[in-house]
């Protein structure tokens, strides 16, 4: 038997109750409205990104603070867009939820994402540097207009997200790898605060991508900021409670309907749309799916999961984590 077969907490995903179905306001055809709400993720993502770059081409303002300023932005005009247009009333948040997203998010800004890319930087980045400069090619990534920049930052995410795709689905089909990744999916709401919620160990795995890519590529200062504009944008909007829709913007870049998906307590739901920021890899090898029926959010017996549970969820024996 598989070990996807063997991954046991989720398959318990039919002996427990399930969250009420989505208001069926959610579920009426409305085709203008539905066009509008395809509207806001491609602007609101392509739009940071051509104003960091346009501050590293054109310096109208100091581009290293201007690209911290738009990676910090998001996520306080996402939670209040999220006051304001709500996909569905049972992720609302708690004050208690909202108190745990934020311990979630200081623990990866103040402690995970330094250890991992202070390790990354130097033996990681510099081992796949010198594999860059002994290669045929030996070149380096550092246009110099905006469009260049933004062609640049799509083609590192993109490069770097065919190594997330792998290491995400492996975490999916293999038990020993679903450990560490369970925390993030034991999520029965979804908010633009919640994408932080990963066990410190997963991070190792979700982090490599990136520097592999900068590194063989020589991406200069400016192309990192672009790139780091665009992922976190994308990856607040992908895990937000707005009602955003697809449209052409989903055909190659993973949207916020894809990743709520992916977040569905049905396994064979989970088991696709892998593509944090990209979906064109799930396109091409076999795993996306255009479905938007979520009856409910989670894994296992779908119930809300303490921090310290969700933190040593990586280390107990499976008979435990069946628990959960």
């Amino acid at each position: 038997m598989s070990d996807q077969h063997l991954k046991s907490e989720q398959m318990l995903a039919t002996e427990a109750p399930v969250q009420s179905a989505h208001p069926s306001s959610e579920q009426t055809v409305d085709p203008l409205r539905d066009f509008l709400w395809t509207l806001p993720q491609p602007i609101l993502v392509f739009g940071s990104m051509i104003a960091v770059a346009s501050a590293f081409t054109f310096e109208w303002t100091d581009p290293d603070l201007f690209a911290l300023i738009m990676i910090i932005l998001p996520l306080p005009l996402i939670l209040l867009a999220e006051r304001i247009w709500v996909k569905r009333q049972d992720w609302i948040l708690t004050p208690k939820e909202f108190a745990e997203d934020a311990f979630w998010l200081a623990a990866t800004a103040l402690i995970w994402v330094p250890i991992y890319s202070d390790y990354y930087s130097t033996p990681i980045s510099d081992g796949f540097k010198a594999v860059r400069d002994a290669s045929p090619l030996n070149f380096e990534l550092e246009p110099t207009s905006t469009l260049g920049l933004i062609l640049a930052a799509i083609l590192v995410r993109t490069s770097s997200e065919l190594i997330y795709y792998w290491l995400h689905r492996i975490q999916h089909e293999s038990l020993f790898w679903w450990r560490m990744h369970a925390t993030h999916h034991h999520m029965t709401k979804l908010g633009a605060a919640r994408g932080d919620r990963t066990h410190p160990l997963e991070f190792a795995a979700l982090m490599v991508g990136t520097p592999i890519i900068l590194a063989l590529t020589g991406a200069s200062d400016a192309v990192i900021a672009v790139t780091g504009a665009f992922g976190f944008f994308s990856a607040i909007l992908n895990h937000s409670n707005l009602p955003l829709r697809s449209g052409v913007y989903g055909l190659f870049f993973t949207t916020a309907e894809m990743h709520h998906l992916h977040h569905s307590r049905d396994m064979d739901s989970s088991n696709s749309n892998y593509g944090c920021t990209i979906i064109i890899w799930d396109r091409i090898f076999g795993t996306f799916s255009n479905r938007t029926d979520i009856e409910a959010l989670g894994a296992g017996t779908g119930k809300p999961l303490s921090i310290w549970t969700q933190y040593k969820m990586a280390f107990v024996p499976t008979d435990e984590l069946t628990k959960y």
